[in-house]
């Protein structure tokens, strides 16, 4: 596929314990089911083509041979087909059964994984197979008239990706053999599984899967046994998921009674950048290389959803997210608070999102140094955009939270300003907008010098990201609370508090300012006093601005990549065009405004992306950005 994205499914076949012939025929189902819908890589539980529950079967003579017979049958069955399939089976080697993943393609067996660590838990896999501990890298065993490598470690690769297999309760070791694996190469996990269902072991299995495709930095992939295993002693209930750096990117049905699989696209090519710079993930450890000759498909379908605001954390998890960024904001403030010994914190309030959220976390903040809502002196300073609806929700939110206000209208500043420069009042150009947000700073920097206090900046990621702030104006502060909180997530944060920390005037105040236009309010109002400056009529919308900052910045993507997840992303929402153009609009503003970021002042970091000069993100502000530009102009829209 483009854009380095693989094609995975994680297939559950419904078999019959016992009966090779008939689950062999169920998996080749299933892998021509597969391999229709362009799946590039296969895998099928542990064990998938007898069950895992065959006892001491396994030490029959008859039934082995028949098993051999079969893993032929499937494997010919794959001739002409592109798919690479892995299922589970045992096989013989020097009188000894081992529990093995069988990886095969195009009609031929390429290697058999043997399982390393036994379970000796409700199964005592020791009573029927070996450990490959003792075996040697470089071992081979016949099958059919081919004499197929043999080994506990093998990073199998195509030239689009590469994985390693660790098979079942491997994977719960303290030296699990997918950590080496990813060491050496393996860009993908897979963990063919038979593991009984027991109560909130769903979760924990979840749990591990995200914590080994993070640690890993990887792609994982889990197929687990379902229906048609034996139930004799527990209850297998098919679950499949795949995971990619930490998240789950899609999972099937539990308790199926059919054959079932799941389908996700996984993203080598984040994965090969996050691993970038990373000494390691260069390990030459004692790992056997196998090549697979796989043509690359032509499909550019994704099955995988791509989420149009990356920055904002799934349902499950909001509320705990978004309290841990509220107070890792608040705590860096207060210590600075309490390093600089300030009596106050002085914070300019417009009635918008940015002064809003900065706010509530030096509200949280004073609290937190011991001092006391008084201590936060809040400025209001009405200019010529000032709207009555930001200019209320300010005074209100101020009131409610019982900080010191002042309000100081920077008019008549202003206007001897532009008088002193020679400027015209009706010649609203960028010295018109900037010397308002100038006077701003001003005010803030002197009552903070008269008051030993700190001027709280409220400058956001977005914001920095496009360079859409006046140099040494609202740019500057003595300490950005924001600087690493992109506008999209500001929205849910403050949305956050209103619902669960402010009584219900405040939270009224609150959700009005979400829902207020985005604006810097540099330019008049219209005739009824209303916002008549819009910022994302200006530089775009937000929400796409964001996506593109975070698969810029976070993934490392190229803009032709970002458009194609962007399409994806917004197909409801905005055009081609539209979307091409605003990327373009954010790679030009994102290079030629890097001199903004070189001097910004210090701000904690929350998530995973920052464009803090102190080690978030490091480029100088001459650096031509040229290539992504003309990438930009490359895209067929």
């Amino acid at each position: 596929m483009k854009y380095g994205f693989t094609r995975i499914a994680a297939a559950t076949p419904a078999i019959i314990a016992g009966n090779c012939k008939s689950n062999a025929m169920e998996i080749i189902s299933v892998v021509k089911e597969l391999a229709e819908k362009n799946v590039e890589l296969i895998l099928f539980p542990e064990l998938s083509l007898t069950s895992s529950n065959c006892g001491d079967l396994y030490l029959q003579p008859l039934f082995i041979r028949e098993c051999k017979e079969a893993i032929i049958t499937i494997a010919e069955s794959t001739k002409g087909i592109e798919s690479v399939v892995v299922f589970g089976a045992p096989v013989e080697y020097r009188n000894s059964i081992y529990n093995c993943s069988v990886v095969c393609h195009n009609g031929t067996i390429l290697g058999v994984v043997p399982k390393r660590v036994l379970r000796n838990s409700i199964i005592c896999e020791n009573r029927w197979f070996g450990s490959s501990t003792t075996l040697p890298c470089d071992a081979t065993v016949k099958i059919g008239n081919k004499e197929i490598p043999f080994t506990k470690q093998a990073v199998f690769s195509t030239d689009s990706y590469s994985f390693g297999i660790e098979i079942g309760n491997e994977a719960e070791t303290p030296l699990a053999p997918g950590a080496l694996l990813a060491t050496c190469g393996a860009e993908i996990i897979l963990n063919p599984s038979s593991t009984e269902e027991v109560a909130d072991g769903n979760r924990q299995t979840r749990n591990r899967i995200e914590a080994s495709s993070r640690c890993y930095k990887c792609g994982y992939v889990y197929a687990n046994s379902g229906w048609g295993e034996s139930t004799s002693r527990a209850s297998y209930a098919g679950y499949n998921a795949i995971a990619e750096c930490g998240n789950i990117i899609a999972e099937g049905e539990r308790f199926l009674t059919k054959s079932s699989y799941t389908i996700a696209e996984i993203d080598i090519e984040k994965i090969k950048n996050e691993r970038r710079g990373n000494s390691i993930f260069c390990n030459d450890g004692n790992i056997r290389n196998i090549y697979i000759a796989q043509k690359n498909p032509s499909d550019n379908r994704l099955y995988r959803t791509i989420s149009a605001a990356p920055f904002i954390p799934s349902k499950a998890n909001e509320n705990e997210r978004y309290e841990e960024i509220f107070i890792i904001q608040a705590t860096a403030l207060a210590r600075r608070i309490q390093h600089t010994h300030a009596s106050t914190c002085v914070i300019g309030i417009s009635g918008g999102l940015d002064s809003t959220l900065a706010l509530l976390v030096t509200e949280k903040a004073c609290k937190l140094a011991g001092k006391k809502n008084s201590d936060i002196i809040a400025i209001t300073m009405p200019g010529f955009g000032t709207s009555g609806r930001t200019y209320n929700n300010a005074m209100s939110m101020m009131e409610k939270l019982g900080v010191s206000i002042k309000e100081i209208s920077i008019k008549e500043a202003c206007i001897q300003h532009f008088k002193d420069i020679e400027h015209s009042i009706d010649n609203h150009d960028v010295t018109y907008e900037n010397a308002q947000a100038r006077e701003r700073t001003q005010i803030l920097m002197d009552i903070a010098n008269m008051t030993n206090g700190i001027v709280v900046g409220t400058g956001d990621l977005s914001e920095l990201a496009l360079g859409w702030a006046t140099y040494n104006g609202d740019h500057m502060s003595m300490y950005g609370v924001n600087s690493s909180v992109p506008k999209t997530l500001m929205q849910h944060i403050v949305r956050w508090v209103a619902n669960n920390h402010a009584d219900k005037e405040l939270q009224k105040t609150l959700l009005d300012i979400v829902d207020t236009p985005i604006s810097p309010e540099l330019t008049p109002t219209d005739n009824e006093n209303n916002i008549k400056q819009k910022t994302e009529d200006l530089v775009g919308p937000y929400e796409l601005h964001d996506f593109f900052l975070y698969h810029f910045i976070h993934n490392g993507f190229a803009p032709e990549k970002i458009y194609f997840l962007a399409q994806k992303a917004f197909k409801e929402n905005y055009d081609s065009t539209t979307i091409k153009n605003w990327l373009s609009t954010f790679m030009r503003r994102f290079f030629i405004q890097q001199f903004k970021r070189s001097c910004m002042p210090d701000g904690p970091i929350t998530g995973k992306c920052n464009l803090s000069p102190q080690g978030g993100w490091i480029m100088p502000a001459d650096i031509s950005g040229a290539l992504w530009n003309e990438a930009c102009n490359e895209i067929d829209a």
